[in-house]
C-alpha cells in the first residue's frame, strides 16, 4: 500500500499532547517499521515547520527541536515528492474550475503529490477541506 500523510496527521502522531495523537501515532510507527510506502508532499516539510514551531503549546517547540523531529519521522523515513513548475499551473487550473480560492490550493498541492505518487491513500483528518479540491478522489482519502 501507498500512503501520502497530510500534515494534519503528522504534527498529531509528533506532538503528545494533541487530541489526535493516539489516533496519528500508531500510523506513524507503521510507516517507520515500513508495512507500506510512505509519502509525504515536499511542501509538508515546509508546513510542519511552521505548525510545529507555532503551535500554542508548553513548552513551546523551539526551532531546532521542530528541525530533529521532522528529520527523524518524515525527511529520513518517508518518500518526498516534489511538484514542478508544471504541477503548480496544473494546480492553480484546477481551482479554477473548481471555482475554489484562497488558502485551499495548498491542500490541493498535497492532493497533486498524492496523484504524482500514485498514492492509495492520502491519510488525513481534514477529509473535508480535501474533498472540495480533490472531488474525484474520495475514495483516495482516509482517516486515522
Amino acid at each position: 500500500m501507498r500512503l501520502l500523510f497530510d500534515t494534519s496527521v503528522l504534527v498529531a502522531a509528533m506532538v503528545e499532547s494533541h487530541p489526535m495523537h493516539l489516533r496519528a501515532l500508531p500510523w506513524l510507527q507503521r510507516a517507520k517499521n515500513r508495512e507500506f510506502t510512505f509519502f509525504a508532499a515536499c511542501h509538508t516539510l515546509a508546513e510542519l515547520y511552521a505548525v510545529l514551531t507555532g503551535l500554542p503549546v508548553s513548552p513551546k517547540i523551539p526551532p531546532a527541536m521542530a528541525r530533529n523531529l521532522i528529520e527523524e519521522n518524515v525527511k529520513s523515513r518517508a518518500e518526498i515528492v516534489p511538484l514542478s513548475a508544471l504541477d503548480y499551473t496544473a494546480v492553480i487550473n484546477r481551482m479554477t474550475e473548481l471555482g475554489l480560492s484562497g488558502g485551499a490550493i495548498y491542500d490541493a498541492l498535497i492532493v497533486k503529490a498524492a496523484e504524482r505518487a500514485h498514492a492509495d491513500h492520502l491519510l488525513t483528518f481534514n477529509g473535508k477541506d480535501f474533498r472540495r479540491v480533490w472531488p474525484d478522489g474520495l475514495d483516495h482519502l482516509m482517516e486515522p
